[in-house]
């Protein structure tokens, strides 16, 4: 029964490998979205200080574990 199954695979192979992606149309111009790029973001990246609440954002979200874990450590008990 598994030989079965093995030769079934084997000679299906050659049909599944044909068909290939290259294939299938391109929509929406390349983007996943009608709007274009960066519409489905909730921010807008494109704005003068974005870089800035970014940097703090990744600074703060990346501190304050530790932080905590400092300020739990060093605490009477």
């Amino acid at each position: 029964m598994i030989s079965r199954i093995a030769f079934r695979a084997a000679s299906q192979a050659p049909l599944i490998a044909r068909r290939g992606l290259h294939a299938t149309p391109a929509r929406m111009g390349g983007y996943h979205y009608p709007e274009g790029p960066r519409s489905n973001l909730p921010f807008n990246p494109l704005t003068r200080f974005f870089w800035l609440r970014y940097l703090s954002y990744c600074v703060v979200g990346f501190g304050f574990p530790f932080g905590v874990a400092v300020w739990q450590t060093t605490k009477n008990q």
